[in-house]
């Protein structure tokens, strides 16, 4: 039976949008992922090889193409972004009695990802600019840990809607405190921070092809790193821990944590058409900057770096100066059948970490408050596009009085 018309036009039956609200059913989603003909032909020669089980050629050939885009060594392919996390932390020596330094503004994964090691986070504010981590109040923070004797198992800075942290900054400071870094760049494949990409910082990288991501295996992430050993121990970990012998023999506790061979034929796809992805993302970011830049008291979080890799573009509304709240557009556009979401709510606020330690200025909180996420896949349609940017500044039209009184 054939797709409905509007079904058939608009895109996927259900992207997964990654969305807060498992149902919604707006007409232009978030951030949908971006298949076509090549991702087919990539699943079709991989189906058609035999190579259906966890291993095979295109996994293997995955990891080298995903190593060699990001510049490091070697790579693991693993089922989630926060599989990846979890065998980083644990491949630069993270364990029970540590303590963890993680942004209070990203994905619950981060901070997950740190508890399933027997450590435990401490949350540290953001440049209300970017999202990303403070570095100064980070500096201050890792000076308190030390000086209260506190083992510092490692830092992990989450490069924010696909701007890379001030890696600049940050590394030496880790450096000096003698803690290692572990990337979080779940959100960021493809950007860059002074010619080096996402994931390529630090002891160890994380990335995630979660649907919404920039690129997508529909679920799964990689492990990247110049560590042959990190890697190597990960890989062990990520299947089951199993010893090689010629029956089943364990050591240890692993985890299922294999990425399959058909996932990775995906990926190979998405991973030719990444640059394209980019590129069609950063010229829709215009589009709204542009829309936005004679508007009051509206702001693009990043707008600057023209290394990010626009995966979200986010806006942040100041009432004050607006006239109006981003719940406010956010309710308009729902109306429209438009799709967006607050920024992350910060770990700080979230009950399953209500009472961890955190260094706060109010950033984060800030950002909860008045951040918009807007719709900003590379698989919208030029309809898709006019039809966002009609309903935002039909919503602005609304608002004129209001800012000229």
């Amino acid at each position: 039976m054939p797709l409905p018309e509007r079904l058939a036009t608009e895109g996927p039956l259900r992207p997964d949008t990654g969305s807060d609200r498992p149902d919604t059913k707006s007409l232009v989603y978030l951030s949908a992922p971006d298949v076509g003909p090549l991702e087919e032909s990539y699943l079709i020669a991989a189906l058609r090889s035999g190579w259906v089980a966890p291993t095979g050629p295109d996994l293997e050939a995955f990891e080298s193409e995903v190593s060699a885009r990001v510049g490091t060594r070697g790579a693991v392919a693993v089922s989630s972004g926060t599989a990846a996390l979890h065998l980083a932390l644990l491949g630069v020596g993270v364990g029970p009695g540590d303590v963890v330094v993680v942004p209070t503004l990203t994905f619950v994964a981060t901070a997950n990802a740190v508890r399933y090691t027997g450590a435990r986070p401490v949350f540290v504010d953001c440049d209300v600019r970017t999202g990303n981590v403070d570095v100064p109040l980070l500096a201050e923070l890792l000076r308190q840990l030390r000086r209260r004797g506190e083992r510092v198992g490692a830092v992990v800075p989450v490069d924010m809607f696909g701007t890379c942290v001030d890696y600049t900054a940050l590394l030496p400071i880790c450096a000096e405190a003698e803690v290692p870094v572990v990337e979080d760049a779940a959100e960021a494949l493809g950007a860059m921070h002074q010619g080096r990409a996402a994931g390529s910082f630090g002891q160890a990288g994380a990335l995630s092809f979660n649907g919404n991501k920039i690129m997508t295996t529909s679920g799964g992430g990689m492990l990247v790193s110049d560590d042959v050993s990190l890697l190597a121990r990960a890989r062990h970990l990520a299947t089951q821990a199993r010893e090689a012998t010629p029956h089943y023999e364990h050591l240890e506790t692993g985890y299922n944590y294999r990425l399959s061979n058909l996932l990775a034929a995906l990926g190979r796809a998405q991973l030719v058409r990444l640059s394209g992805m980019i590129g069609r993302r950063r010229q829709l970011r215009d589009r709204y900057a542009k829309l936005f830049a004679p508007v009051p008291g509206v702001e693009l979080l990043g707008s600057e770096d023209e290394q990010s890799n626009c995966w979200l573009t986010v806006i942040r509304v100041h009432p004050g100066r607006a006239g109006w709240r981003a719940a406010d557009l956010a309710a308009h556009l729902r109306n429209q059948e438009i799709e967006t979401r607050p920024v992350w709510k910060p770990m700080h606020r979230q009950p399953a970490y209500a009472g961890s330690e955190s260094l706060l200025t109010g950033a984060a909180d800030e950002l909860f408050a008045e951040g918009l996420t807007l719709p900003s896949s590379s698989a919208l349609t030029e309809r898709q596009i006019t039809t966002v940017l009609g309903a935002i500044d039909e919503f602005l039209a609304t608002r004129a009085p209001a800012l000229s009184a």
